[in-house]
């Protein structure tokens, strides 16, 4: 996918290539378009990438999260520990099967939760913790599954950001009961809109497949490969199907994943290069040794300016020279929907509040150029040290 110099440097840009047209045109004959054998193929390939024994395909990782909770039997009752730090979806999963979420604060560093945070948060009614791999950096899985296994509780990997990101040489989606990815556009990889769910439970990877598809106990596409057209419904469950356009798009995409994934470390290093000898006024990202950091996110922290947030004014004057950034994330307890989940006697979140003020995202992605790098960075630093002399 291509732009106009007119445009600007976008936030984000699909990697589309002639490969990817051709596999969804291809998929276009068939006459399974959804839930097909193009589906299972991708399913099979994605399993096989994340080193997992099987793979979910479904329309997203909204809809991976919600399926995770109800293969748990996660419902009324129940509580969910999820970063303060995520995007809403990651909250609303335990919400949709009744169940209450719990907000975290995170690492001031790295902007995943706080392994105390979580340890703190616990209660005889918590049955599960979903740590959201912020930005592609895995978080602290080794203290996360620890505490699992002490208060015997799940672990559900919200990989959204993380396709490919290792820690301890292990691929995230790994770890957990289960791990959900996303695949919207401005992901590692994308199929439109679309996410899945890896595992290595047999039971968990059969039970989602019912969820999947109206909770029936034999889709389409067994039916037809067997030979009895009976099926029945045994729970409920959703449309939350993947089509074969998508999947063949998903396929394509994914036999360059970790060709993107390099693209978008080196720039990655172009901006830190450029940024890093800028000064306390601009942190880079930071990375711990013992994980890889695949950057779906390049988040900076730019330093408070007496009582004006030089943030807020960086993002304006960016927008002003044709530059998209964004803010990855409110935190979710500032937001009106959430307040009713609040226990507003105990519940503080410095570092999130902290970071919120502070972080920006910058564009990246796989097609960008280091020349384009350079426009962003020369911006960053003259608008960052003007602002600094006039205080």
């Amino acid at each position: 996918m291509t732009r106009s110099d007119h445009e600007g440097i976008p936030f984000f840009l699909p990697w589309i290539t002639r490969d990817d047209k051709k596999a969804v045109r291809q998929s276009l004959n068939s006459r399974w378009l959804t839930g097909g054998p193009k589906v299972r193929g991708f399913e099979e390939e994605f399993a096989k990438y994340v080193g997992t024994k099987y793979a979910v395909a479904v329309n997203s990782c909204t809809a991976a999260l919600h399926l995770a909770m109800r293969a748990l039997s996660i419902g009324p009752g129940d509580e969910v520990i999820v970063p303060d730090l995520t995007f809403a979806a990651t909250a609303n999963a335990p919400i949709f099967c009744g169940a209450k979420p719990v907000f975290a604060d995170i690492d001031e560093d790295t902007f995943n939760i706080s392994s105390k945070q979580i340890l703190e948060k616990i209660t005889p009614k918590t049955k599960a913790i979903i740590p959201v791999h912020y930005g592609g950096q895995p978080c602290d899985m080794k203290e996360i599954l620890e505490i699992a296994t002490d208060y015997k509780l799940h672990v559900v990997e919200d990989c959204a950001h993380s396709l490919g990101a290792k820690y301890a040489g292990k691929q995230t989606g790994n770890f957990g009961t289960m791990g959900c990815f996303s695949f919207y556009p401005t992901k590692i990889i994308t199929t439109f809109e679309g996410g899945m769910i890896t595992t290595n439970d047999e039971k968990v990877e059969k039970k989602l497949r019912i969820l999947r598809e109206h909770g029936m106990s034999r889709n389409a596409l067994e039916r037809e490969l067997g030979t009895n057209w009976y099926y029945d419904v045994v729970d409920l469950g959703y449309n939350y199907r993947l089509t074969e356009p998508q999947a063949a798009l998903g396929t394509s995409q994914l036999t360059r994943v970790d060709d993107g994934i390099k693209r978008r470390i080196r720039i990655a290093g172009y901006y830190t290069k450029a940024l890093k000898s800028n000064g306390a006024e601009i942190v880079v990202p930071h990375q711990d040794s013992d994980r890889s950091h695949i950057f779906h996110l390049y988040t900076i922290k730019v330093s408070k300016s007496r009582e004006r947030t030089v943030r807020n004014g960086l993002f304006k004057n960016l927008a002003g020279a044709g530059i998209q950034a964004s803010v990855h994330y409110t935190p979710l307890h500032l937001m009106s929907f959430y307040q009713q989940f609040l226990d507003k006697k105990s519940d503080a979140f410095p570092v999130a509040d902290k970071i919120y003020e502070q972080i920006l995202s910058l564009p990246l992605y796989p097609t960008l150029t280091k020349k384009e790098v350079t426009l962003i960075t020369t911006q960053i630093r003259s608008f960052v040290y003007e602002s600094k002399v006039s205080d």
